[in-house]
């Protein structure tokens, strides 16, 4: 099948038609797991689960430095940790493409500049919204903000639980994985780093 489906009102990006044979490869997976995909409450589902992961990997479609881009110079001397904790956020695994959910702190120790506060959480969730392992998303963020912001120091924290070990394998709900990335002086400086992981709360 190769027709264009319209749009639904479940669809969140402007109404995107689906390929064909994009809906064809979700029939296909309906089926293969065990139900009829020409059943009646299967029958939208192929075009709103493409819709779906349109969303969820809207990160593809975009450069999270851009975030990075506008900063500001003027901020009355302050020389201190830049801190933002408990940014929740969504990715998907890129094994089993099985939710991954969680939270992060990034903080950052200003050389002579500083971002807008809510970059930061845009960051994350530029590099969250595609296919992930915790530990890349970690060093990504991380990496984006010490290229771009050229700060005395970086510190990325993240805690998630995977969807791919609680609801499927070993099922075993309740289990949090950390990771974490740590660059300049809260990798050199122990005093530093103990710091900055204390204000995060670990």
């Amino acid at each position: 099948m190769s027709s264009l489906v319209g749009p639904d009102e479940d669809d969140p990006r402007g109404k995107l038609p689906v390929p064909g044979n994009v809906q064809d490869a979700v029939r296909t997976l309906i089926e293969w797991a065990g139900d009829d995909p020409s059943r009646e409450g299967l029958l939208d589902t192929p075009a709103r689960v493409a819709r779906a992961w349109k969303e969820y990997c809207l990160g593809y479609e975009e450069d999270p430095s851009v975030h990075l881009s506008r900063v500001f110079e003027e901020v009355g001397g302050y020389n201190e940790i830049v801190l933002l904790k408990d940014i929740p956020f969504q990715s998907h695994c890129e094994h089993h493409m099985a939710p991954i959910i969680g939270k992060a702190a990034i903080a950052y120790l200003p050389s002579d500049r500083v971002v807008g506060i809510s970059k930061l959480a845009r960051v994350l969730h530029g590099f969250a919204r595609r296919l992930q392992v915790q530990e890349r998303l970690t060093a990504e963020v991380a990496d984006c903000i010490w290229e771009h912001l050229e700060p005395q120091g970086v510190a990325v924290v993240i805690e998630a639980a995977h969807s791919c070990m609680t609801a499927r394998g070993v099922r075993t709900p309740g289990v949090g994985m950390i990771t974490s990335r740590m660059m300049g002086t809260f990798l050199d400086d122990p005093r530093s780093r103990e710091e900055v992981l204390k204000l995060m709360g670990y």
